[in-house]
């Protein structure tokens, strides 16, 4: 993991969806279907939408590589598509997947996976606190 993954310095990426010009996305929020949890949010594209419905797995678009993102595919990790929700303004999605196997995110702790929101913002300080170590 890198420096981003492990701070408890807040660095917020405000400048993210700026630098996906040209890219015709929409943010997605991934939430296990089980627990409730928000395991992580990304973006996807009608290619990657309609990919995920075929399949029935979690396919995202990855801004960063340009290209489909089959979530779990290299590591085993998948995820499987429970549900699409649209919001209001039809801007944004909510999936709701249930994870087949293993890890949820690239980060752990202790050996144990996490999911990507394993840290809370402590409004006082304005510290990052990771939940693992409370």
């Amino acid at each position: 993991m890198g420096y981003i993954e492990e701070t408890d310095e807040l660095a917020l990426d405000f400048q993210k969806i700026a630098g996906m010009s040209g890219q015709a996305v929409i943010p997605v929020a991934i939430q296990n279907v089980d627990t409730g949890e928000v395991i992580l949010v990304a973006y996807t594209n009608d290619q990657a939408l309609r990919e995920s419905i075929r399949l029935r797995r979690l396919v995202l678009w990855s801004t960063s590589r340009n290209a489909l993102w089959h979530k779990g595919k290299t590591s085993g990790n998948e995820f499987v598509l429970t549900d699409i929700f649209v919001n209001c303004e039809q801007n944004s999605l909510v999936y709701k997947v249930r994870p087949l196997n293993g890890n949820i995110c690239h980060t752990s702790h202790k050996g144990v996976a996490n999911n990507c929101f394993y840290r809370k913002l402590d409004m006082d300080t304005m510290r990052l606190v990771n939940l693992n170590e409370r």
